[in-house]
């Protein structure tokens, strides 16, 4: 049986209205794209949980599908799902496939490494926190959050209570905050360490504000022993902590108090509030350093937001979605540099400098 043709209305002026029946097709196509795209995500993390990247990077050569699956104890019966999972997988470019008249053999790719767990630069914890229940809730309040004047954020109506507040009394989410914003910590110290050595020079005293784990300033005082690192964040993150005796804890709060050091590194903070709340952090971090001429600075690692046409459409998308999720799980957003420029003013600071270091991120040097 033919199917009926689509025809256009007559007389129609909105736009899109006269497509034709390709056309629409084409736009069911875009928009399962987007309904399924949940899928990669989950996906993502059950490649984490079961350890696929560790168990191929450790097989130390291509590793077949069969091998593959005894590392991970994945039964027999489950072989040809487990297949399939794997050809998604490598269609988002975390494994190569290369089919031989036996079995497929996979091998990690650059994609997969950051997932790997002895490669020193593993964000599997920020994985893990992303994708945890507790942020996925929130997104089934969104639309009702947008019909009403509170709570201040999606995340706290679907859970009663602010998402730092949590931390407090949720000590198995305030783990998965701590390790999943912490996780990338060390390989952003090395870039720091490596290649902008000079943000340390006649710095003696450090401060890593909202420091959690505290990881960027242990490698900090590992490559200058001579500069004295600090860790400061809330009480009960800093109690809940591994400490170690080559940086000092203090626990606090950085709405009332930082406290004073040549140089303050607030790495991933500023996304999270508002900017009035941004701006009292920022009146803080002004009294707690010297002068410019002193040797006092802050440096914020956060992102700049580009959305201009210039901008690769993917990094585009990775920006908006940053920050729509803090949107949803907090009051703060990521910012243009018209924006970052607009809070250092009403802080106090007379001069700043960005630095596109970071990929996606950058370092921002502020100073008074």
């Amino acid at each position: 049986m033919k199917r009926r043709p689509i025809t256009k209305a007559a007389g129609s002026t909105t736009e899109g209205e006269g497509a034709s029946s390709k056309e629409l097709l084409e736009a069911q196509s875009h928009l399962w794209l987007h309904i399924f795209s949940f899928i990669n995500s989950l996906s993502l993390k059950t490649a984490v949980e079961l350890g696929i990247p560790d168990a191929v990077h450790s097989h130390g050569r291509p590793i077949t599908l069969t091998e593959l699956a005894t590392k991970l104890a994945i039964p027999p019966i489950r072989i040809p799902n487990f297949q399939r999972f794997m050809t998604l997988l490598v269609h988002n470019g975390f494994f190569t496939v290369t089919s031989t008249s036996n079995e497929d053999v996979y091998a990690i790719t650059t994609n997969s490494i950051p997932l790997i767990k002895d490669k020193g630069a593993c964000i599997t914890p920020f994985i893990e926190f992303m994708l945890d229940e507790s942020l996925m809730l929130p997104w089934q309040s969104l639309s009702s959050w947008f019909k009403s004047e509170e709570p201040s954020t999606a995340f706290e109506k679907a859970h009663g209570a602010y998402i730092w507040e949590l931390t407090n009394t949720m000590p198995g989410f305030g783990r998965l905050v701590r390790e999943g914003l912490g996780s990338d910590s060390g390989s952003i110290a090395k870039v720091l360490i490596e290649d902008c050595r000079d943000q340390f020079v006649g710095v003696k005293t450090l401060v890593e504000v909202a420091g959690g784990t505290g990881t960027m300033a242990l490698a900090i005082a590992d490559a200058f022993p001579g500069v004295k690192c600090t860790v400061f964040d809330l009480p009960h993150m800093i109690e809940a902590l591994e400490k170690s005796d080559k940086v000092e804890y203090v626990g606090g709060d950085m709405f009332e108090r930082i406290p004073p050091a040549d140089l303050l590194i607030l790495k991933w903070v500023m996304h999270g509030w508002n900017d009035e709340q941004c701006v009292k952090i920022l009146k803080n971090c002004k009294e707690a350093i010297p002068t410019k001429e002193k040797g006092g600075k802050a440096i914020i690692i956060d992102k700049v937001m580009d959305t201009s046409d210039g901008v690769h459409p993917k990094l585009t998308e990775t920006q908006l979605h940053f920050d729509i999720h803090m949107m949803v799980h907090t009051t703060g957003k990521q910012r243009t540099e018209a924006e970052w420029k607009t809070l250092f003013d009403a802080a106090g600071f007379k001069e700043y400098k960005i630095l596109p270091a970071l990929g996606l991120r950058s370092i921002i040097e502020i100073y008074h």
